[in-house]
């Protein structure tokens, strides 16, 4: 009988079948192992800004500048420098403007191929002949493998490659050659692109994003609270989907929906201006912009708004009494009005309400729906289940994404780790077991997938529906990271103690070095190299506060991405680019306008700070990959070996 090793070297052989085959394999892969590691990028809560998100991968965090002064020196003038940036960001449209204002452009195609070039192979020299192959499309893999690959046995190399260039030129291919070499820079400055939550709400290009993420050559997500009520409106859970057209209604992105999503809300807009017609909704102006401004809203967006909002703290309470594990009786609000006088009584202090004019809401069964709004919870469900895009885009969340990552030694996760007062960790039941650390994130991500994958109307698909929406803002949920969302506090009281949100132990424990070690430890993370990165929080530059948190073991990387912060934070976000040489973090300011970077060529003015130098230059035998290629090689030598020994026989 054959052991299990001898089975698998069996099925392995097919693979490679002679042992010229699994030598071939080993050489390249130990070789491999020595090449630089790749860049890795790391970005968190983008919250819709497509348009600064697209440029951000478009230029590298600034890696593609840095890469034309290293090319270049001062070979050529800033301007041109400029342009060729901005070519790099956006080829196709740059062309055309280049081309209405250049008078020779053979000479200007020749001196642009030439550069470009250059820094196709400065950016691409850290990766295998192989793998930039694969990134070339496949008409044009020989000319730019001639183009990028050195010829040591050319005597005149200058006129070969010129010879090459020029006829690219002359035969009209100039532009299409130039698309490929911008976008193939474009594809190596970033090896790996980090996401760690919040691609979703308050921005208008959320659902452009996702494209661009499904369409990117090597990505992970970490799931944060904005993506997670997402996902349960697209499982279907109901309360997740009053939430969603709430926040879009709060920040005039129901066209986000509408036209991004295909998702009809003429029955919710139906609804509205039938039974919210004569109803107060001077409390549902839209939200504040970064200068203290309430964005204008018609009158139908407003009785939408307070539609959804009243519906949503219905299904909210109908969650709470469903699930009594997930401790949050505190939140069932509806019950707690006395209408007479207008006011609410909450943990004893009563508070004058702004608007109680709830025309859906019963006094004796405040939770119970209305007719009306069973109907539309059923057609805005149907909608929501049957957006193609939505659910393409949730599956994404699910196949490449996770409550948390590790990840070359990095811990990922959005929000935070609860922690007791004391710095222990909190020790959570949810869903019939208690866990904490680890065991609590892998526990919470278990029951949530059953709501994308569990079967129609089953017990596990409602449970996991419910669990996404706990994570949205459950007060122990490690992706919310609070006790509380006070959003029933902020419409309707004006007094701002129930409006407060506590935040969980851990950001108390964020410049303790030893917590932080016991973290990294708890999730199998090396404590003296590895870092926890994540998000959620926005760092206010303006006050001063900084994203370097415990000697440098904690980076919470989020810098006001969203246009909604960027008054708060003073920046426009961060990014996190670790490379072989070490992790530097990297600020932007507000961008402008892709339309301003084409035909101004401005770029985002950034400010770059090293977080850490490493002791040596980190390769690919330093990562993950490079341990599962060791695993390799030793599968390979074992082969290798099995052939040699007449164990296995080699095919001829």
């Amino acid at each position: 009988m054959q052991s299990q090793e001898e089975k698998y070297l069996a099925v392995l052989a097919k693979q490679y079948p002679t042992p010229k085959d699994a030598a071939a394999e080993i050489i390249n892969l130990q070789a491999i192992l020595c090449l630089p590691k790749g860049t890795e990028h790391f970005l968190t809560d983008i919250h819709g800004e497509s348009e600064q998100f697209l440029h951000v991968m478009k230029n590298g965090s600034g890696a593609v500048r840095r890469k034309i002064d290293e090319v270049m020196g001062t070979t050529v003038t800033s301007s041109y420098k400029r342009q060729l940036a901005t070519l790099i960001y956006y080829p196709k449209e740059k062309l055309e403007l280049i081309k209405a204002q250049e008078k020779d452009m053979d000479d200007w195609y020749m001196m642009t191929l030439h550069h470009l070039v250059s820094v196709v192979k400065t950016v691409s020299s850290k990766y295998t002949r192989s793998k930039v192959r694969k990134a070339i499309p496949k008409d044009f893999v020989y000319v730019i493998e001639e183009l990028i690959t050195e010829k040591e046995e050319i005597y005149d190399k200058e006129k070969y490659y010129n010879e090459i260039l020029q006829t690219i030129v002359r035969i009209g291919e100039a532009d299409t050659v130039i698309i490929t070499l911008c976008k193939l820079i474009q594809r190596m400055v970033v090896d790996r692109l980090h996401v760690i939550g919040d691609i979703y709400d308050r921005g208008p290009g959320p659902h452009i994003i996702m494209d661009a993420l499904m369409e990117h050559h090597s990505v992970d997500l970490v799931w944060g609270n904005h993506d997670v009520v997402w996902m349960g409106a697209a499982a279907g859970n109901a309360a997740c989907i009053a939430n969603v057209i709430r926040m879009s209604a709060r920040y005039g992105n129901l066209s986000v929906l509408e036209d991004g999503y295909g998702i009809n809300l003429l029955p919710l807009a139906t609804f509205a201006l039938s039974v919210y017609a004569d109803a107060d909704c001077s409390c549902f102006r839209l939200k504040e912009s970064s200068k203290g401004e309430f964005t204008l809203a018609s009158d139908l967006e407003m009785r939408m708004y307070k539609a959804i909002s009243l519906l949503q703290f219905k299904l909210e309470g109908q969650i709470i009494c469903a699930n009594p594990d997930f401790s949050m009786d505190a939140h069932l609000l509806l019950d707690k009005i006395d209408y007479a006088n207008k006011t609410i009584t909450i943990e004893g202090v009563t508070y004058p309400l702004k608007d109680c004019d709830f025309p859906t809401v019963s006094p004796e069964a405040p939770y119970e729906l209305t007719k009306e709004e069973k109907e539309l919870v059923q057609k805005l469900r149907k909608a929501f289940m049957n957006s193609e895009r939505l659910q393409k885009h949730t599956k994404l969340f699910f196949t490449k994404g996770a409550m948390y990552r590790v990840c070359n030694n990095n811990l990922l996760f959005h929000g935070c780790v609860p922690l007791n007062e004391d710095g222990t960790f909190t020790r959570i039941s949810v869903g019939g077991e208690a866990a904490y650390g680890k065991a609590l994130f892998d526990r919470l991500e278990k029951l949530a997938r059953a709501a994308f994958y569990a079967p129609e109307g089953s017990k596990e698909k409602e449970k996991g529906g419910d669990i996404l929406w706990y994570l949205w803002n459950g007060p122990e949920s490690p992706i919310y990271g609070r006790d509380r969302m006070a959003t029933f506090e902020r419409l309707f009281i004006e007094e701002k103690e129930p409006h407060k949100e506590t935040k969980d132990a851990y950001y108390r424990f964020i410049d303790d070095e030893a917590t932080a070690c016991r973290i990294l430890e708890e999730f199998g993370v090396n404590p003296a190299e590895g870092h926890i990165i994540n998000g959620h929080v926005p760092v206010e530059s303006r006050k001063g506060e900084t994203p370097i948190h415990a000697g440098g073991k904690v980076l919470m990387i989020d810098g006001g991405f969203s246009k909604a912060y960027h008054e708060k934070t003073g920046i426009a976000g961060y990014t996190l680019v670790s490379n072989s040489h070490g992790m530097r973090l990297v600020a932007h300011e507000e961008f402008e306008s892709a339309q301003a970077a084409i035909s101004e060529e401005t770029d985002i003015v950034s400010d770059t700070f090293v977080v850490e130098n490493f002791p040596r230059r980190r390769y690919v035998g330093d990562t993950d990959i490079g341990e599962t290629l060791k695993g390799n090689i030793k599968d390979l030598e074992l082969l290798l070996a099995a052939y040699r020994n007449g164990t296995i026989g080699a095919r001829e």
